[in-house]
């Protein structure tokens, strides 16, 4: 079968790899349905294997022993086709979402509930140890969760719409509140419509005006504002009538970007930061925190209670990812009309699927 397997900086190969074989005891087999190109796997692509998040060159993985090349892909979905020993749960035929990150369950993180930050993480699609981007693949049976009906290209973007359910858990957001959002990329346009599934109100800020009107096209957003012609923070102001914000997304990671969008918060209020900006995070903590008493938080990843609230949302018909489809792939085409795409910054390109090949 195919398989995108990353060697280095630029480095990437269609391979022919081996089938993965009958599952162990607690896994599955899963014939791919979708895969799609995530932002990590842009950055893996132009900078090369980040140790230890995924093997690297004379470096195995710490948790799975694994060298280069390693498969990519961990937004993926897929149906069942063979069940390992023990595996109650899951049966031959049925379609599921998959969680790319597989906790230990023993770790200070996850005895909190709190699986997403394991200590022992390890990632399909970054580890070493099978990914998406390839004809099948086996996972441990409790990160294939159903999705019943929903068609496979869906399921396979309920991996980051997770990530943006998880940051709009954890920042609290709830009907009537006002939301600012920093960034209509996907991650950016995903936490829109999770927040407006919520019952809030959505200020948008993004430069590219494509993005920009897809967020408002689509309903996920009732106001837009691009930043570089628009003062934020009086926006904000003139909207909410003074109240400002109740909670604001940074979803760009862009620094000039954070600090402003501070500023929009009412006395309280949440900033959630979702994107990994590329420097340290400065504030003046007297004005700018201690003045404010806002709350500043991560959030990384996501849990199954994450996973399993995504996914009704799709499925009652809240949130639909049909618009956010931006192209359907062959693995020859994943450089040219895959990763060109999402790296051109003038681009529209919003997710960009990869059909599996035998």
């Amino acid at each position: 079968m195919k398989a995108v397997r990353l060697y280095g900086p630029e480095d990437l190969r269609i391979d022919d790899v081996e089938e993965p074989g009958a599952p162990e005891p607690g896994w599955v087999t899963l014939d791919i349905g979708w895969a799609g190109i995530c932002g990590s796997d842009l950055h893996l692509y132009q900078d090369g294997p980040q140790f230890p998040i995924t093997p690297a060159e004379g470096k195995p993985h710490p948790v799975t022993g694994a060298e280069l090349p390693f498969t990519l892909g961990h937004e993926f979905s897929g149906t069942v086709t063979a069940v390992g020993d023990g595996v109650k749960e899951l049966s031959e035929g049925d379609r599921v979402a998959v969680m790319a990150g597989v906790s230990c369950g023993e770790c200070v993180a996850c005895a909190a509930g709190k699986s997403n930050i394991c200590r022992k993480v390890w990632g399909l699609g970054l580890s070493g140890a099978g990914g998406g981007l390839s004809a099948a693949v086996n996972v441990p049976a409790h990160v294939a969760v159903p999705v019943g009906n929903m068609p496979l290209e869906h399921a396979a973007m309920i991996e980051p719409l997770s990530v943006a359910t998880h940051a709009v858990r954890l920042a609290g957001v709830k009907k009537g509140d006002i939301v600012v959002i920093a960034g209509a990329g996907p991650i950016g346009v995903f936490v829109s419509a999770v927040v407006t599934a919520r019952g809030a109100r959505v200020i948008i800020s993004e430069p590219n005006a494509a993005r920009l009107k897809m967020a408002l096209d689509t309903g996920v957003a009732e106001i837009g504002l691009n930043p570089m012609e628009e003062d934020l923070e009086e926006k904000v102001r003139e909207i909410s009538q003074g109240r400002f914000a109740d909670v604001a997304f940074d979803c760009a990671g862009a620094l000039p970007v954070i600090r402003p969008l501070a500023a929009t918060l009412h006395p309280g209020g949440t900033l959630q930061l979702v994107a990994i900006p590329s420097k340290p995070l400065e504030f003046d903590v007297l004005s700018q925190l201690h003045l404010t008493e806002i709350r500043v938080q991560g959030s990384y990843g996501y849990t199954r209670e994450d996973y399993d609230e995504s996914i009704e949302k799709v499925r009652s018909g809240a949130i639909d990812l049909a618009p956010y489809v931006s192209a359907k792939i062959a693995p020859a085409d994943i450089v040219e009309k895959g990763f060109a795409a999402l790296l051109d910054r003038a681009g529209t390109a919003m997710k960009i699927l990869v059909a599996p090949e035998r």
